[in-house]
């Protein structure tokens, strides 16, 4: 995609997860990171404009201001909680009856710019032993390796060929990385490194729709 290596990209992201609280329950943050070549008004644009988000990520709807409601076609929706040009960013992420919250963050770093996506939820906690933070994990993971390919080319990525690229062999090599890089994340924050893993690897398979074998 785009002529830029997968594994190359997917190795470019730091992936932590942390431990959180909303209204007095539990909660799990994912966090990814990752530096691009361009500069912070650039990025920013391409997060926030409705013309080019479509170009790398998916035709987005609605207020596109603090306050108002958005809509991903065929994905989330929700509020933009706060919009701090170029620095900050932050929305509900509603889907169904379930609410999540995203912040991105925008920081100048060697001659470029580093974001910081962090995913915050309450998890179902069976949901989370069967598949751990790589269920919403990869799914960025492929967002953020969009937005790159969009920053270093300027080229629109077609919807349906994004769809479909994580079960090509260049795609599945990027998901296995991407996450085995959660499992990582999962096991550093306490859990069983096996159990962590085995997660990883029904996650490459729900991505991929390739059949993971148990036991």
């Amino acid at each position: 995609m785009a002529g830029i290596d997968a594994l190359e990209q997917a190795g470019l992201v730091a992936r932590e997860l942390h431990r959180g609280d909303r209204g007095g329950a539990p909660t799990k943050i994912a966090v990814a990171r990752r530096l691009y070549r361009a500069a912070p008004d650039d990025v920013w644009e391409a997060l926030t404009d409705p013309q080019r988000l479509p170009r790398w990520f998916a035709p987005v709807t609605g207020d596109l201001r603090e306050g108002g409601r958005y809509q991903v076609q065929g994905n989330a929706g929700g509020v933009v909680e706060e919009c701090r040009q170029p620095e900050r960013f932050s929305l509900t992420w509603e889907m169904g009856d379930q609410v999540s919250w995203v912040e991105i963050l925008l920081a100048p770093a060697d001659g470029g710019t580093e974001l910081t996506l962090r995913h915050e939820m309450h998890v179902d906690p069976q949901f989370w032993e069967q598949f751990g933070p790589g269920a919403v994990g990869v799914g960025w993971d492929l967002a953020l390796w969009g937005l790159a390919a969009h920053l270093a080319t300027g080229e629109a990525i077609a919807q349906g060929v994004g769809e479909e690229w994580p079960t090509t062999p260049e795609g599945r090599a990027f998901v296995e990385r991407a996450a085995s890089g959660w499992a990582q994340a999962d096991a550093a924050d306490g859990r069983e490194t096996t159990s962590a893993q085995a997660a990883g690897q029904r996650t490459y398979g729900f991505y991929t729709g390739t059949p993971v074998p148990e036991g």
